[in-house]
């Protein structure tokens, strides 16, 4: 179900997110973060080199993304419904359970955050923002993307519209305007 036709501005994206996406504004900040680090033809993925190496594409937007889900309580609630749900497996030797918590911990936060991702991508597609396809070893599994890793297109016009500057090179904003004894410049 493409949507777009054209896009008059960045307001036009973010209309078209509001009336397609429960989440708009965390939509608009994947789109974002997708076209800062999508080549000219708007493709990103399906790895991203961060500091010399590898990291896929959707981990490497759940890390970009994790400091708008971490709050302090929020985290300890969450780390003390993992202790409960894996006491099983705790030894009683405090560094070795406290390290097996943390992992247990991060990877509740992956996960969910690899969930949001998906969402958000799933609601730019249908917005007609972008597209996505996976890339990589094919495997037979019954989700498409399995052995497979995402890679996301932005399209042009959007990606032209998220890259051009506020204002163009050499062109600053004057105001003739007053504000008390004041002159905007």
């Amino acid at each position: 179900m493409e949507q777009q036709a054209h896009i008059p501005g960045i307001g036009g994206i973010y209309a078209i997110l509001a009336n397609i996406s429960n989440r708009p504004r965390y939509a608009f900040l994947v789109l974002q973060l997708v076209s800062e680090i999508a080549d000219g033809r708007g493709q990103a993925g399906p790895v991203v080199r961060v500091a010399g190496q590898g990291v896929l594409l959707r981990d490497w937007l759940c890390s970009q993304l994790l400091p708008l889900s971490e709050q302090a309580g929020r985290r300890a609630a969450l780390r003390a419904r993992v202790k409960q749900a894996i006491s099983d497996q705790l030894t009683g030797d405090a560094a070795r359970d406290a390290a097996l918590v943390e992992q247990a911990v991060e990877d509740q936060v992956l996960a969910a955050g690899r969930a949001n991702i998906s969402r958000a991508i799933s609601d730019l597609v249908r917005a007609g923002l972008m597209t996505r396809h996976y890339a990589g070893y094919a495997t037979n599994h019954k989700n498409r993307g399995g052995g497979r890793h995402a890679v996301y297109v932005v399209k042009l016009d959007v990606l032209r519209l998220l890259r051009r500057p506020a204002c163009p090179p050499g062109v600053y904003l004057q105001s003739a305007g007053r504000q008390g004894d004041l002159f905007l410049t």
